[in-house]
């Protein structure tokens, strides 16, 4: 059997990525539009300008393809929280750029058209609410850790650091991502002061005690809690 020509292999393996990269494409334009059950793999083909054979040579089902763009969400979370953000700064810095990058994300018209497919058909597909779940968790996971160390050094007094993550992200979610999904109108609350009264409040309840009784405000031993958090 003769060998292929490397030329030909090369260009036959653009195609073949141009064309998945296409239909998840699609995928995300129908699915974010009429929902993911709506959509046939027909519809998709059509989209995507691919013959119904290449679509299943790429892709077995509809459910293989969302799983492709729940990946692309993975990627994108982890280039907004890069590693070492927990290092930049202490307590009160490291929450301030995590709750930015919260409400940057909120803003991300491509992030919240996903989230409202999740929602709306997660009920007649579990497994989509699931699959979400699991590509969030990883960053939660991280926030979580991070108010553990805080705790064990001293610098913040978090009893159940998973309940203070859920707390910290939830104050953020009410003002910045819920009303958007349900159609409500947002408050008229800069970003700025959203980050500055967040983080205030939640130091004022999870500042580790000062000896004169007060909470401290996250400022203190910002040294030791970059080298222990590497």
């Amino acid at each position: 059997m003769d060998e292929e020509n490397p030329t030909e292999a090369r260009t036959r393996g653009v195609r073949r990525s141009g064309s998945r990269e296409a239909i998840v494409e699609a995928a995300g334009r129908l699915f974010l539009g009429r929902g993911f059950g709506a959509v046939s793999m027909d519809e998709l083909a059509e989209a995507a300008g691919v013959a119904r054979r290449t679509l299943y040579n790429q892709f077995s089902s509809k459910e293989e393809i969302f799983r492709e763009m729940l990946g692309k969400v993975a990627a994108e979370l982890e280039d907004r929280f890069p590693p070492g953000l927990e290092t930049q700064g202490d307590v009160e810095d490291v929450l301030r750029r995590i709750a930015g990058i919260i409400l940057d994300l909120h803003t991300n018209a491509d992030y919240l058209g996903f989230l409202r497919m999740v929602v709306a058909d997660s009920r007649q597909f579990p497994w989509i609410a699931e699959a979400f779940g699991a590509v969030m968790e990883p960053q939660t996971r991280r926030l979580v850790s991070y108010l553990a160390l805080m705790t064990a050094l001293g610098i913040l007094d978090c009893p159940d650091p998973e309940l203070a993550a859920h707390q910290f992200m939830g104050m953020l979610n009410e003002f910045s991502l819920w009303p958007v999904l349900i159609g409500r109108d947002t408050l008229n609350v800069a970003a700025e002061r959203l980050v500055d009264e967040t983080v205030r409040m939640f130091l004022r309840r999870y500042g580790a005690q000062r000896a004169d009784g007060r909470a401290q405000t996250g400022r203190g031993r910002p040294g030791q809690a970059r080298r222990q958090a590497v």
